[in-house]
């Protein structure tokens, strides 16, 4: 369009603009708070999504946690109230009888459930902490994030060793963390047992149970010599195939178990479960909600906005009614006319938008900087898919040229003597 290239168009603007700052400055604020919202909830949508992936990182989320507690319906002989108890060859049952399963990991605490903790000392400091017998495929459900040396292997646990693997919070208080002191090798008193350090975690957000950096991990097998368990276990983290029903493998295992243990098929209490991926599932669709309703608000927004610059521009017609009939008098063509206005109408818009836009990465930026130290809350680098950004600008200049039409053709209509004769 040669309009563009003309320096009276742009001169005519520019003081088209610049007469009626209020207005304009008014109606760009419709528009650019379209924008702004657009940018910011996309970015705070974003941000809390991966704020999410940041808490549950290192976490196996289609995994269920299985534990037993006491029936509530008798059953072939049994009374009710009878304690029901997992062990260790129950992982087998459940892997031989439910394909869909990955694997399990068994674990024992002493800390958590409403158990108390265990007494741990190191030269002459005592203190109670949470004691957890683990498997080594237990880091693969809830990944530790070691600072020091390595978490617990196969040899630890077919070989009972004596063996512990701290949380930061008992490191600190045991050792000089402020000099850095490497507690590799070193002993810590449990139960009147000395077991070596070798490793130290640091607890990611989503932590888990018995995950915190006040429990001490050591082996399952020898957990339960301390404590005379047997095979005994406090509960499963079953973990399922990638393309398996998580659902469907909480129902199975439920069931394997009431059969194991003559408890009625009715009954839903004998074991209880919780479902991190149905959990996790709420979460992904909260997430997916937030954005749509970004979308929607924004893109509303910025619709209203336009539709505003249309309203002003039709009241900057009617008040340019006599300079457009001289424009015409003298031999502008009436595309010419109309093209002025659309531009006008585009101009306005993209000036709005790219300052809505502008406003909303700088708000992003001060969220993050705000937010970026606070491992407890679940908001990370808020950021914006651009391509969705410069799609929402492409729609809004599209919008300023459709409702830009109106003044336009109104603008086209006026007739040069009847524009003359008007005051």
């Amino acid at each position: 369009m040669n309009i563009l290239f003309k320096k009276d168009t742009w001169q005519e603007i520019y003081y088209s603009l610049k007469n009626n700052k209020l207005r304009t400055f008014l109606t760009m604020i419709g528009v650019g708070w379209g924008m702004f919202l657009f940018v910011s909830l996309l970015g705070a949508a974003k941000g809390m999504e991966n704020g999410f992936d940041k808490l549950f990182s290192g976490f196996a989320t289609n995994s269920i946690f299985l534990w037993a507690q006491t029936t509530t319906i008798p059953y072939e002989g049994f009374p009710k109230g009878r304690e029901v108890s997992l062990h260790l060859p129950d992982m087998d049952l459940l892997q031989r009888r439910i394909p869909q399963i990955d694997y399990i990991s068994p674990q024992n605490s002493r800390g958590s459930f409403g158990n108390p903790g265990e007494q741990m000392n190191r030269n002459g400091k005592t203190a109670v902490y949470t004691l957890t017998g683990d498997y080594p495929v237990g880091n693969k459900i809830s990944e530790k994030k070691l600072i020091f040396g390595r978490y617990l292997n196969d040899a630890d646990v077919t070989g009972n060793k004596s063996v512990v693997v701290i949380g930061e919070g008992i490191y600190k208080n045991f050792f000089d963390a402020k000099k850095n002191e490497n507690p590799i090798g070193k002993s810590i008193n449990i139960k009147g047992l000395f077991f070596n350090v070798i490793g130290v975690y640091k607890v990611g957000q989503a932590g888990g149970p018995n995950n915190n950096d006040t429990t001490a991990f050591i082996p399952l097998s020898t957990f339960t010599k301390m404590f005379n368990d047997g095979d005994k276990v406090d509960f499963f983290a079953v973990v399922s195939k990638p393309d398996a029903d998580l659902a469907v493998v909480e129902d199975l295992a439920k069931t394997e178990l009431k059969k194991k243990n003559n408890v009625s098929p009715e009954d839903t209490n004998a074991f209880g479960t919780f479902n991190l991926g149905k959990m996790f599932e709420k979460v992904t669709g909260f997430l997916t909600g937030m954005q749509l309703l970004t979308i929607i608000v924004g893109t509303l927004t910025i619709i209203a906005g336009v539709i505003a610059i249309s309203n002003i521009l039709l009241i900057t017609v009617t008040e340019r009614t006599k300079e457009i009939g001289i424009r015409r008098a003298l031999g502008a063509k009436p595309s010419e006319v109309r093209n002025q206005i659309l531009l006008e109408s585009v101009v306005i818009t993209l000036a709005s938008g790219l300052l809505g836009f502008i406003f909303g990465i700088l708000l992003l930026m001060i969220i993050d900087i705000l937010t970026k130290n606070q491992d407890d809350f679940p908001f990370y680098n808020p950021s914006v898919n651009y391509s969705e950004v410069f799609a929402a600008m492409g729609i809004m200049i599209l919008l300023g040229l459709i409702i830009g039409m109106i003044p336009a053709q109104r603008a086209v209509k006026i007739r040069p003597i009847e524009a003359l004769r008007s005051e």
